[in-house]
Formats: structure tokens, C-alpha cells, sequence
């Protein structure tokens, strides 16, 4: 009797347990790229992904930022690198909704007509409608993707007041974005949250200010991806590879949701609709609809295959996704040199950058994660310097390191901090990273957040400057000055349309 009652509580206990990880499961820690900023933030937190407490050394003062999204009189320096803020779905993947909701009428129609069980079948599959029925443009910033972007904005100038504390100059506070509106509207928010309150323009005393594109045929520092006509190459020979190893996940749940609801699934409307779930969780907060069709163990398979893709197209499945991005590194560098020697000659204020502040894309932020060395599974620094390709992260329930919903979430951003420090520390500069505003432990630092400067030249940046951007994008741009020799007006620019025409009726339109 006894035993037959410990016996009984296990169970129990054992399906109780089993019903809190379900309710304590959140579909919205999953979606991999497409994951709110805040909730990215979540997923940090909760996760192995092991951030840390800042490491600065006492007394020191930053003097630049970079973002690639302080106690003593010194100036501060800023870099920041930063993703789009959430927005709506492409034009493309607006079609695929619409065909899924063409799709669904008629499987459900063939389950009656085949008198098949349909209790099973949720409700909301019988008429449903895609929200973007009928939108003849994609891709652009939601609100919510605007808010992301103007509370960064507040709080990076909150935390760094003495990087913001001058008048507003377009070469002291440098913006930058693509030339997608998605990337300069996200700049535009940050930009009114970093100004606000400094100007004379309506109630809120904002203020104009500028932010700079180049054009996308010849943007290597945002948009290195759209120039390396090696690296189209690879993305054009490895996506159906990519899209293989994928499909025995895929046909395992399509499986199960033939068998779970009755109906007729294929492998694509699996894909279709996982595809609904991310856009109706992360866009609409909505969770009992597409969703709720898959089981958390499921969806942690379905986000490992988006993952998988990321670093096999975009991270460390081959050193070109990364090393294609160098002009970009070194640009940093330049930023952070210029400073050290604004600081050394002892500028005046406003005389000099005191931030760098970039508006991009996935494809941007990833590759910079990269090249930093962060994120991989522990033992790859090495092999990143020596350009070879990592293995993939670990299917589930393995535990990874690389998770798109905290690699590059919406508006996720890297920031890399130059430090002065005083004459009695072990260096006189001192660069700190951080990742969506996180300190977090680079590997070439020897596991810290903050290098030495020089260090960091050394170990970090100096090991990718082993080939210029056209050798390795096979890239062999005309010289200005060779235009009217070799090419007519007329003739070079019809190639130019012809490129911009052809290009864009390729991939780049879904840039994450």
C-alpha cells in the first residue's frame, strides 16, 4: 500500500511538473531573429548565454563610442552598430501568407468531404485571414519597432552623459543607416530620443539632425553583403543545402500535425505555418493561434532550423558570411585611433567624434559578432582566426551558445566603448564590448569585456587583415577616372540599372 501511494505522487508529482514547464513556456523566447527587443533581453537573462558586470577598470573615462544598432574630466568615445527596430513582413513573405490563406480553405474543405474527425481542429484555422491581406508594400517599421529604437536611444544617453553632453555636429555625433527605410527610420527614433529636449522644433524641443546612406551598390561598411559577389555566390549554391538539412526536423512535426489535428499538411505549410507564428507572436503578441498548433518541444526544433540557417548563411558556417565585413572592423579601429589622438593633442570640445552611430541589418550585426569572436560554443576562437568554418550549434535539447534571439534580435546592436584611464593603470586605453547593452566576454580579451587597446588591435582585429574586401569578393570596381576611356555615359549606366534592377528582384528585399 505503501508503495503503491509513493508510486501514485510521482506521477503526479511528475505531470505536475510537466504542466508548469508548459505554462511556463513562451513561445515569444523563440522566434530566433525575429524576437522583440525586450523580450531578446529575457532570453539573455534567463539563458547560459553568459553576460557579465563590467570589468572597466576603476578611474577610467570612455572617450569614444561606437554602436554597430566615466569618472574623471576626460571625453567619452562611442561606437554603435545597431538592427532595424520589429518590423512587418516583406512584400514575398506577405505572399506566402496570402497563399496559406488560400492553402487552408480547401485542406479543411477536403477533411469534410473525406468525413474526417475535425473536433480536434482549433477554431480559428475555419476562415481565418491573414492580417496583411491586401498590402501592397512590406518590410517598414512598426511602431513597436520605433519605440525599441527611441528607448535605446534614452538609455544610452542616460548611461554615457558625458558622450552626449556637446552641442549637436554631424562629425561629432556621425549616423549612418542603409539605404532601406526600415534601417534610417530606426535611425530617425533613436536619433529623436538622443537630441530630444536640444532643440527649438515643437513641444518636445527636438532638433534636425542628419543621418547619412550610402548607396547600396557601393555601401562596404553596412551593406558589405550586397557588393561580394562571392559571398551571392555561396548564399546562391548553399541555401538549398541549408534548406536539406532542414527537412527531416520539418517532415518529423509535419508528421505530428497530420496525426495531432487530422488534416493534411505538407511540409511546406509546416514552414508557413511556423513562419505565422513568429510574425503573430513577435508583431501582434499573439500566442493561441499558429502557435499553439506546435508543442515547446517542437517549436525549440523549429527555432534550432532558423538558427541553423543564420550561422550557416550569415555566422560562422564560412569565414566569407564574417571576413566580408573587415571594412567595417577597421573602421571601428579608425574611429577609436582618431580619438586616442583627439585625446593625446588634446582637442577642444566639439572639435572631434566623440560617437559613430550605424543603422543596418542582420546580415550586418552578425558577421560584427563574428569578427569579434562571440557566441560560438567554446572552442573556436582559433579557428576563427584561422578562417575556418565552426561546427553547428547542437540540435535540441542540447544546450547552444548561438541563438538568433539573442544574436540579432530586432534592434539588437553591438557597442564597443573606448576608455581613457589614468597613468597608473595597466594601460592607458581600454576598450569595453557590449551587446545589446550587456557587457559580454570576448574571447581574444581572455574571456573579459574589456582589452586593452592594444590588445585588441593585436589579437582582434589584426588576425582578419589578411585580405582587402575586392580580393576576397572578387570584386574589381572601375577607377573614376577610367570611366570615359573604357565605358560611354550611356553604356555604364545601363549596367548600373541593370545590376540595381536585377539585384533587386533577388533576396536582398528580405534582409532581415
Amino acid at each position: 500500500m505503501k508503495r503503491a501511494t509513493a508510486l501514485l505522487l510521482l506521477v503526479v508529482s511528475t505531470l505536475l511538473a510537466s504542466s508548469n514547464a508548459e505554462e511556463a513556456f513562451d513561445v515569444r523566447q523563440h522566434l530566433s531573429t525575429v524576437t522583440r527587443y525586450s523580450v531578446a533581453k529575457q532570453v539573455a537573462e534567463n539563458s547560459f548565454v553568459r553576460f557579465m558586470s563590467s570589468n572597466v577598470p576603476d578611474g577610467c573615462t570612455p572617450i569614444h563610442l561606437n554602436l554597430v544598432d566615466m569618472r574623471s574630466s576626460l571625453n567619452v568615445g562611442f561606437y554603435h552598430q545597431a538592427r532595424h527596430g520589429t518590423r512587418a513582413p516583406t512584400k514575398k513573405r506577405i505572399g506566402e501568407l496570402n497563399k496559406l490563406e488560400a492553402r487552408l480553405e480547401p485542406l479543411l474543405r477536403d477533411a469534410e468531404e473525406q468525413k474526417l474527425p475535425l473536433q480536434k481542429v482549433p477554431s480559428w484555422l475555419s476562415g481565418w485571414k491573414s492580417p496583411w491581406k491586401g498590402k501592397l508594400k512590406g518590410g517598414e517599421l512598426i511602431t513597436q519597432g520605433e519605440v525599441e529604437l527611441y528607448d535605446l536611444g534614452i538609455r544610452i544617453r542616460e548611461k554615457f552623459p558625458d558622450v552626449f553632453n556637446e552641442e549637436y555636429h554631424p562629425e561629432v555625433y556621425a549616423i549612418r543607416a542603409t539605404q532601406v527605410p526600415r534601417a534610417s527610420a530606426s535611425a530617425v527614433a533613436f536619433g529623436m530620443a538622443l537630441f530630444g529636449g536640444r532643440g527649438n522644433l515643437g513641444p518636445g524641443r527636438n532638433r534636425a539632425f542628419a543621418v547619412i546612406s550610402e548607396s547600396r551598390a557601393s555601401d562596404i561598411l553596412l551593406r558589405f553583403f550586397d557588393s561580394c559577389e562571392n559571398y551571392k555566390d555561396y548564399r546562391k549554391r548553399e541555401e538549398p543545402a541549408v534548406d536539406k538539412l532542414k527537412e527531416p526536423t520539418f517532415d518529423e512535426i509535419t508528421s505530428a500535425l497530420v496525426s495531432r489535428f487530422g488534416l493534411n499538411f505538407t511540409r511546406q505549410d509546416t514552414s508557413s505555418l511556423w513562419f505565422l507564428c513568429k510574425q503573430e507572436a513577435s508583431l501582434l503578441n499573439i500566442t493561441d493561434q499558429a502557435c499553439s498548433l506546435f508543442t515547446p518541444s517542437e517549436i525549440a526544433l523549429l527555432e534550432w532550423t532558423d538558427d541553423l540557417e543564420l550561422f550557416i548563411l550569415k555566422g560562422y558556417g564560412k569565414s566569407l558570411n564574417y571576413q566580408m565585413g573587415v571594412p567595417l572592423l577597421v573602421d571601428v579601429l579608425q574611429a577609436m585611433e582618431q580619438a586616442i589622438k583627439a585625446q593625446e593633442e588634446k582637442l577642444p570640445a566639439g572639435s572631434y567624434e566623440k560617437a559613430r552611430l550605424r543603422f543596418a541589418h542582420a546580415e550586418t550585426v552578425v558577421p560584427f559578432s563574428c569578427l569579434l569572436g562571440l557566441f560560438h560554443e567554446g572552442f573556436g576562437f582559433q579557428q576563427i582566426q584561422r578562417e575556418e568554418p565552426l561546427e553547428p550549434p547542437p540540435k535540441p535539447p542540447q544546450r547552444r551558445n548561438w541563438r538568433g534571439s539573442v544574436v540579432a534580435p530586432f534592434a539588437g546592436n553591438n557597442m564597443l566603448v573606448l576608455y581613457s584611464c589614468p597613468a597608473n593603470s595597466s594601460s592607458k586605453y581600454f576598450v569595453q564590448v557590449l551587446h545589446n547593452e550587456d557587457p559580454i566576454p570576448v574571447p581574444g580579451c581572455d574571456g573579459s569585456d574589456v582589452c586593452p587597446f592594444e590588445v585588441f588591435k593585436e589579437r582582434i582585429v589584426a588576425p582578419h587583415l589578411k585580405s582587402d574586401y575586392n580580393t576576397l569578393c572578387n570584386v574589381n570596381p572601375v577607377k573614376a577616372e577610367q570611366c570615359p576611356s573604357t565605358t560611354s555615359k550611356s553604356s555604364l549606366l545601363f549596367r548600373w540599372l541593370s545590376w540595381l534592377w536585377n539585384d533587386d528582384k533577388g533576396s536582398r528585399k528580405d534582409d532581415l
